[in-house]
């Protein structure tokens, strides 16, 4: 145990660290921690209710076991003037052995129902009129999300609206893998679901406190995986249908960055990614058309301003060691320009 825990300590710095560095530190302190035991949508309560309960059931197993044997050893201990003989036995006991059979029945009779009554609260409920869906793609190493209803693409962070208790509007994510196994975790809304190669699986949310949670991928996945983090941003209905709205536009056309556009489409920038209204329609990196909108670059590894951009464009593996993006090698002007047109896009 003292090993992991040293292995997990050693394996988080170089992360922290790296944060601190491209200014995460200071925007992540901002935000309420990742506490799985502070839920604060309905997946997440399910899945704590029954921890606290199965942990409770079993504090109670071990206390009473751990005083029973506590009381045995106090009470037939070896004693001085002891002739050495055991003392008497009890065999056949019937109210002993059904005492012993029944209650551990019993136990997990109910341990069965109430994780089925989890399970299924959790994992089969029915998509209501006007529930919002979301298409999430996990790459190595960043998130994709499409609403497919709204014709919007975006990627790392993840908008959903509010959900009133009263009259709740869930969110249902529909998860798939375009490469390797990952996993969707976002502690504070819902447990981790597995995103498997060739295969859909789904889970839903229904935030209950506006606010922005902080998530990750739960499953090694290579190099990055410690960096292929995600944020959902949890905003009032009226907050979320301004985004959509502003997300739906294209970006405006600034004439000053036009040096900057004509370099980022005679690139092979425009083999990965797309921004509407341009020649780009690349799928292989994340979409653009909203760059400037999202707080953070290289799924959550820096913050959001023109200077790190830069620096991500020119090599991306000054900030994310093994960033499958590779560094443009562009001259200083053309970097500049182009830096300069990927800041008008919001």
């Amino acid at each position: 145990m003292t090993i992991a825990i040293a292995i997990a300590v050693a394996g988080c710095a170089p992360v922290a660290a790296l944060a601190n560095d491209w200014g995460m530190g200071d925007s992540n302190s901002r935000i309420p921690p990742s506490s799985v035991f502070d839920s604060v949508s309905t997946p997440a309560h399910e899945i704590n209710t029954l921890a606290f309960f199965v942990v409770s059931i079993t504090t109670v197993i071990f206390l009473i076991v751990a005083g029973l044997l506590t009381y045995s050893i106090v009470r037939f201990r070896a004693r001085p003037g002891d002739d050495g003989r055991e003392p008497p036995q009890v065999y056949g006991s019937n109210p002993i052995e059904f005492a012993w059979t029944t209650v551990p029945v019993i136990i997990v009779l109910v341990l069965i129902l109430i994780t089925a009554r989890t399970i299924y609260t959790v994992q089969a409920p029915a998509r209501p009129p006007g529930a919002l869906s979301v298409h999430v793609i996990a790459h190595q190493w960043w998130w994709e999300f499409r609403y497919p209803g709204l014709g919007i693409v975006t990627a790392n962070e993840l908008h959903v609206p509010l959900s009133d208790l009263q009259s709740p509007t869930p969110t249902f994510l529909d998860l798939e893998s375009a490469d390797v196994a990952h996993s969707f975790w976002v502690p504070r809304l819902a447990g981790k679901t597995d995103v498997i190669p060739n295969k859909k699986n789904s889970m839903w949310i229904d935030p209950h406190v506006a606010g922005t949670y902080l998530g990750q991928c739960g499953e090694y996945c290579g190099t990055e995986h410690a960096m292929m983090l995600l944020r959902v941003i949890v905003e009032p209905r009226a907050d979320f249908d301004r985004w959509v709205a502003a997300e739906q536009q294209p970006p405006a056309l600034d004439a000053s960055v036009g040096h900057g556009r004509r370099v980022f489409e005679s690139t092979a920038c425009v083999n990965c990614h797309t921004i509407r209204g341009t020649a780009a329609d690349g799928r292989f990196g994340p979409d653009l058309t909203h760059l400037m909108t999202r707080e953070t670059i290289g799924a959550g590894v820096a913050m959001n301003t023109r200077d790190h951009l830069k620096v991500w464009v020119s090599d991306p593996r000054v900030m994310k060691p093994g960033a499958l993006m590779p560094a443009m090698n562009l001259g200083d002007k053309d970097l500049d320009d182009l830096v300069a047109y990927l800041a008008t896009l919001r």
